[in-house]
This record gives C-alpha cells, sequence and structure tokens, in this order.
C-alpha cells in the first residue's frame, strides 16, 4: 500500500507541469526535501531543469535545519553545493522582501509539515504567498503527507491570540497537507496569489506516515521521529510553561517533566480514561540544554499505543490541568518573549485561546471544554471541504 505513495516532488519529476516550462525558480525547502532514495530536491530540480534554478529560501532552524531552538535565527547564506544565494525567511524578516522574488517567475515549496498549527512552516508559506501576490510570482507546491493522518483536534485558533505560530483560524491538529491548507488560507485571508498545488499520489487521509512508505527524515532538529510527531499536537504546550519538554535530550517531546515532580503521585491523580491509546512511563531525565539542563527532572515518556483513539492534545492538555492543581506553587507559565512577540503570555499564543487558558485554571474538565469546541471544529471540517485534494475519509 505505502509504496504506492508519491510526494509532490516526485509527481512534479515525473511529469514535468507545462506551468513549470522556462521559468526561473526559486526553492522554498530545507535538508529533509528529498524523495524516496533521500536525493535532495535542490539536486533533482537543478537537473531535472537545467538553469531553472535561481535561488532557494529556508524556514525555521535553518537550510540545513542546525538550530535548535526557538528565535534561534539564520542568515543569508550560499548554498555549498549549487552555489545559489539562499536566503532566510527566519532571521531579519519571517516575509520575504518582494525583492528577494525579483529573479524568479516561481516560487517552488517543497516542505515537511507535522499537521500541528504552531509548527511555523506553514506560516512561512502563508507569508510567501502574500509576497507572491504583490509581485506577481506563481507559488507551486509540491505536496507531502500529513504525517498525522486526516484527523482533526483542538479549539480552532482566536485572532486575538495570532501570532507565528499561527495566523489564521485553524484548530491544533489540523488534519490537512501542506498544500491544503495554503489553498485554505490563500482563499479565506483573501491572498489571491497565483497558487497550484502538485498533488502527492496514493496518500489517503486514513494513513500515518508509517502507511507511506516513505523514509522519514527529520525536518527540524526536535522532531527526530515519527513517534515524535504522533505526541507534538499536545506535547508542544510544555513550550509555554517550566515544564521541559525534553528539548536537550534524545527524545523530544516524548519527555516532559521537572525537578518538583512526583511522578507516581501525578499518575495516580489522573483518570486513565483520560489517556486513551497512550502510557505514561514514568522515569527520570537530565537535559543537557534547556530548561533544567543538568538537573534531574521527575516525568515521563509518553508512549503511544494505539493511534486510532490516542488524541495528542487531549492526553496533554489533561497533564497540565493535572500539574496545575498539583503544584501551583511550583509550575510557571513562560513568559514572554516568544516567537517575535514580546506582550502576550506564551501559553495563550500556543493554545490559541486565553479562554482555554482560563477554563483549565478554573479545574473545568478537559472533556467539557473539548465539547464547547465541538460546533467551531464542525464548522472548520466545512470549510476545508472545498480545498481538500486527498478524499473526506478521516476528516475529523
Amino acid at each position: 500500500m505505502g509504496k504506492r505513495v508519491q510526494t509532490g516532488l516526485e509527481v512534479c519529476l515525473a511529469d514535468r507541469p507545462a506551468l513549470l516550462h522556462k521559468k526561473r525558480f526559486g526553492l522554498l525547502c530545507n535538508q529533509a526535501s528529498t524523495d524516496r532514495t533521500l536525493r535532495h530536491a535542490r539536486d533533482l530540480i537543478l537537473n531535472a531543469f537545467p538553469g531553472q534554478l535561481s535561488c532557494l529560501f529556508s524556514p525555521q532552524h535553518g537550510f540545513f535545519s542546525a538550530r535548535q531552538d526557538n528565535m534561534v535565527e539564520s542568515a543569508h547564506m550560499t548554498d555549498p553545493v549549487s552555489g545559489l544565494p539562499v536566503y532566510s525567511l527566519y532571521g531579519e524578516t519571517r516575509k520575504p522582501y518582494p525583492e528577494m522574488f525579483a529573479d524568479i517567475d516561481c516560487l517552488l515549496i517543497d516542505l515537511i509539515d507535522v499537521g500541528t498549527r504552531v509548527y511555523t512552516f506553514v506560516w512561512t508559506v502563508i507569508y510567501c504567498l502574500q509576497t507572491a501576490a504583490e509581485t506577481g510570482t506563481t507559488v507551486v507546491i509540491l505536496d507531502r503527507p500529513n504525517p498525522l493522518g486526516g484527523r482533526m483536534e483542538g479549539n480552532i485558533l482566536n485572532m486575538d491570540c495570532a501570532s507565528f505560530v499561527g495566523l489564521w483560524p485553524i484548530p491544533m491538529r489540523h488534519g490537512l497537507t501542506v498544500g491544503e491548507l495554503a489553498l485554505l488560507c490563500n482563499r479565506e485571508m483573501e491572498i489571491g496569489a497565483d497558487l497550484h498545488v502538485i498533488a502527492a499520489r496514493g496518500w489517503r487521509r486514513d494513513m500515518l506516515f508509517s502507511d507511506t512508505g516513505l523514509p522519514w527524515v527529520f525536518p527540524s532538529p526536535n522532531m527526530p521521529s515519527t513517534a515524535t510527531a504522533l505526541v507534538y499536537p499536545g506535547q508542544v504546550i510544555w513550550e509555554g510553561t517550566n515544564i521541559s519538554e525534553g528539548r536537550g535530550t534524545t527524545l523530544p517531546f516524548e519527555l516532559f517533566g521537572a525537578p518538583f515532580l512526583d511522578a507516581p503521585a501525578l499518575l495516580a491523580h489522573l483518570d486513565p480514561d483520560d489517556l486513551a491509546g497512550c502510557l505514561l512511563r514514568p522515569l527520570v531525565f537530565e537535559p543537557t540544554s534547556g530548561k533544567w539542563a543538568g538537573e534531574n527532572c521527575q516525568g515521563f515518556q509518553l508512549h503511544v499505543m494505539d493511534t486510532t483513539t490516542f488524541k495528542p492534545y487531549r492526553t496533554s492538555l489533561v497533564l497540565l490541568q493535572a500539574i496545575m492543581t498539583l503544584y501551583p506553587e511550583q509550575f510557571a507559565y513562560k513568559q514572554p518573549p516568544y516567537e517575535y512577540e514580546f506582550e502576550r503570555l506564551p501559553m495563550d499564543l500556543i493554545l490559541g485561546s486565553r479562554q482555554a487558558r482560563q477554563g483549565l485554571e478554573q479545574g473545568v474538565p478537559v472533556a467539557e471544554l473539548e465539547q464547547d469546541w465541538q460546533e467551531e471544529l464542525g464548522t472548520y471540517q466545512d470549510r476545508c471541504r472545498s480545498v481538500l485534494l486527498y478524499g473526506l475519509e478521516e476528516i475529523g
């Protein structure tokens, strides 16, 4: 089944669409932009369209995915392989300047997303669409499967919490591919870019990345495996707290904890019904960098046992609320700045809703909060139907 899945990059190289003939390209990518044999998109496009690739663009973490953390910028550079300029879109600017598009007719985009609103690559794409609309540049997205499939989960972002970790009202687990999300935002945000999507072939919305037969190449330093991606839509919330999300360990986002936690006590506090599809394994870990570097953290490794019942966002919200309840003196929110926002609380930006945070603080059960989100989540699903490129299976 999985061997039939082809990425948009592979489809483009096989079909050589007329849209790209005699055009000058830019390519937004990073080191993970490869085909199934791990050949890089830059090399493949240089070979398939000789003389047409003019420049490269890189998202957060840089062209080589070497920058570890938020607000650690990458400079413009020269690609050591091709000699082409690489414009960083996570440095002095996050939205490309119009002059960066001066020597191209078409921007190709080949990025691996992880299906989560706060993962910034998709918002870099939206900023590129805005500049493309201003400059009359065509955008062609070489689409890839959503590693988390087509399921959707969470509250819809409120625009008073919009930031670079969420520019438009979508849920935490958004259920779309980069191409579908770009089509949605291009329409709803009234960007009006000349946007084309070369869809992946053979992928269905009920397929996780492990079903595709494609190799996993880490798109960012702390996304080393598909197991990381599965838990990320929930575990990313620890970035807004003093709880370690496992940065500085070999299992980022799978591990979480802090020196003040008592893992057995926390486990005893939790309702097993709130932990469907996963297992929390108590352990002690010592981050080498980031929060609590060099200190023993009590916490857990989050193991996904059943992907069909596991809800990453719900699971981590339950854990967050339990920690807030048990450790009111020790628990703390991270203070600004966070992703170039210097006043608003990072947790509000991550959750996309002050009301969600306040509900957790007030002890409203997560299941009750979820019920309040169902109507807006249903509306979001309806909004998405016209941009779906891979059918309706597993929407929701």
